[in-house]
């Protein structure tokens, strides 16, 4: 397969690039909204186009669930059926191993979950989780890897590691597409150079960082991330999982991070909290009642463009769907917003200046994953 990723430009140990996939170039460094189940909650799909969405993530697992593969082919692929024509990740499912409603046990060859809807165990295995993503279409897959959280023992986190590479080995050779492998080993270095150095011999388009964020304290998770991408091929795209507040974005692009996601500005906009360049804003306050004022002076979504911050306040105290909407779809603009300006200062050689804005309005209030 031809190159799949192109630098432009570096400022330090971050890159500007581009990725290429079947559906198109993706500007990097980019953040995916999280569609799990095929859908960014409460946002249609003709709203990506103006909220400048190229890439999103879709979870393999749950669309084998429901609505089935089968269902899913017969619109020939997941691009036609959630109609998003730009490009998409899927992850393996492996990461469906930390919910206990679904993780039913461990075996060489796979994991054994039960699945939501019939509540039948499953033998989930790589080639399976190939096929899956194979058959629905997806530009990017995620190889299947076996995830454990944070505190686990070193004898459980190197046997993650093991098996890890081998069910990798069998997804590379089974998928037909573009895949990413995913290094693990948790907060144990020697484990993530024996993850990192099997992982990136197999013939892969880009790599991941997996098993963090996983409960470790912060600044753990960033030593061992810095310590795991030196470890990783310098001209393929790196990808770490499940990283999406604004200063842990910038952080993670100063370390050399290409692609990140996250259910960060989704998940808090239903809970009321507004990502803005002056720090998160809780529209669930009293003291917004009155507040005449545009969310976000320096934003121009749809959301900041026609309402103000006193009736999206009187929408989450009424419990109204349409906050929800208006809500995520201004956070899901922020976020495409940051990555525009994280490009251009990497461009320009000014991120330090841009990290330094973030740290003042993201820093230890505004920072929750």
């Amino acid at each position: 397969m031809s190159e799949i990723f192109k630098i432009d430009a570096t400022s330090g140990k971050a890159r500007r690039g581009f990725l290429y996939t079947p559906h198109g170039s993706v500007n990097t460094p980019v953040f995916m909204p999280v569609a799990t189940k095929g859908t960014i909650k409460t946002i249609p799909s003709w709203d990506f186009k103006k909220l400048r969405i190229e890439m999103i993530i879709s979870n393999a697992f749950h669309i084998y669930v429901r609505p089935g593969i089968d269902v899913i082919k017969k619109f020939g692929g997941i691009h036609e059926f959630i109609k998003f024509y730009g490009s998409i990740f899927t992850d393996s499912g492996g990461f469906q191993m930390s919910n206990e409603d679904f993780y039913a046990g461990i075996r060489e060859n796979g994991i054994i979950f039960r699945e939501p809807v019939s509540g039948n165990k499953l033998l989930y295995t790589p080639e399976l989780s190939a096929e899956i993503q194979n058959s629905i279409g997806s530009d990017i897959a995620m190889s299947l890897d076996y995830v454990l959280p944070y505190g686990k023992s070193k004898r459980r986190m190197y046997e993650a590691v093991k098996l890890t590479t081998r069910w990798s080995k069998i997804f590379r050779e089974k998928r037909s597409g573009i895949a990413f492998g995913i290094v693990q080993g948790g907060t144990f270095r020697d484990l993530r150079e024996i993850s990192a150095s099997e992982i990136t011999d197999i013939d892969f388009e880009g790599f991941a960082v997996g098993g963090l964020s996983m409960g470790e304290p912060k600044d753990v998770m960033m030593d061992i991330l810095g310590y795991t991408l030196d470890l990783m091929p310098e001209k393929k795209p790196r990808y770490f999982m499940g990283l999406g507040s604004p200063l842990d974005i910038i952080e993670g692009v100063l370390m050399g991070i290409d692609i990140f996601d996250s259910v960060f500005p989704t998940r808090n906009a239903r809970h009321g909290l507004a990502l803005t360049w002056k720090g998160p804003i809780n529209l669930r306050k009293n003291v917004l009642k009155e507040n005449f004022g545009k969310l976000d002076d320096e934003c121009s979504c749809m959301t900041c463009n026609n309402y103000n911050i006193s009736y999206i306040h009187h929408l989450f105290k009424e419990n109204e769907i349409l906050g929800l909407y208006l809500l995520t779809l201004h956070n899901i603009y922020f976020m495409m917003d940051l990555m525009e300006k994280i490009r251009e200062s990497i461009e320009k050689n000014t991120l330090n200046s841009l990290h330094e804005k973030l740290k003042e309005v993201y820093g230890k209030n505004g920072n929750k994953q």
